[in-house]
């Protein structure tokens, strides 16, 4: 691929997924071009999580088919992972595993991810932001097309995910990659997403941020207080197209997980 190629880097049509005997998704589609953020937004049990591995191809879906670009690198950061209090593991050793990385890898990593000075801190050490970034510089390592982020930001307070998200922002401009976040803080993520996705086992709408947030199902699942907690700002980094907004794509399946 080269940073011209318009082609989506992920194209997902028709996706079932069932899990356990229960239908997880239903005809969900989905793309993502480069240098696209595209959040994904939904209640709890409504499928965000299993999109999102299925995408990276964690999940077998039922039906449906996914196409990926040729040589595609893709970069995943889940909401947690767990290290026993008692390892004395380094944040490098931990960057090093499963296999080895050159140092000049995890400097360069380590510095995108923000943390340009912890390279001998035990991981057991860490504050809940650090460690996020230090799985967030795990997945740079590769120097990944697409970026993949599973609620990264759980158990951070405001400021703590504001930071991480313009840390995101960040990395985007910096590698050209694709962003696709998953997450539950409206407020903070929404106002820096090019395309917005509400899940709630299908897809009940999708496109620009105001345009998801005046959406019935949109307004239907997370109500209109705080103007639907959807902060309606846009960034300099927008393209000067931005008023032609597409359209919601309504699915009128009346089903939810």
């Amino acid at each position: 691929m080269t940073m011209t190629d318009t082609s989506p880097l992920i194209e997902a049509t028709g996706l079932v997924v069932r899990r356990g005997g229960n239908v997880a998704l239903q005809e969900v589609d989905f793309t993502i071009s480069r240098g696209e953020i595209v959040t994904i937004v939904g209640p709890n049990g409504s499928g965000k999580s299993t999109l999102l591995r299925t995408l990276i191809g964690a999940i077998r879906p039922s039906a449906g088919h996914i196409r990926r670009a040729p040589g595609l690198r893709i970069g995943y950061v889940p909401q947690s992972l767990h290290i026993e209090p008692g390892l004395p593991l380094s944040v490098a050793r931990f960057l090093a595993l499963p296999r080895p990385q050159p140092a000049d890898r995890i400097a360069e990593a380590l510095n995108r991810a923000g943390l340009p000075d912890l390279h001998d801190r035990r991981m057991t050490e860490l504050s809940g932001g650090q460690f996020q970034r230090v799985l967030l510089a795990r997945a740079l390592l590769e120097r990944p097309d697409i970026l993949m982020l599973d609620e990264p930001t759980q158990g951070l307070d405001q400021r703590g995910s504001a930071d991480f998200y313009r840390q995101i922002e960040e990395v985007r401009s910096e590698l050209g990659c694709a962003v696709v976040m998953v997450s539950h803080e409206l407020h903070v993520v929404m106002s820096a997403s090019d395309r917005v996705i509400c899940l709630n086992g299908h897809v009940c709408c999708s496109g620009a941020p105001d345009v998801v947030a005046t959406a019935p199902e949109y307004r239907a699942l997370f109500g209109t207080g705080t103007k639907g907690a959807l902060a309606l700002y846009r960034h300099t980094h927008d393209h000067a197209h931005d008023h032609d907004h597409p359209q919601p794509d309504h699915h009128h399946e009346d089903h939810a997980i």
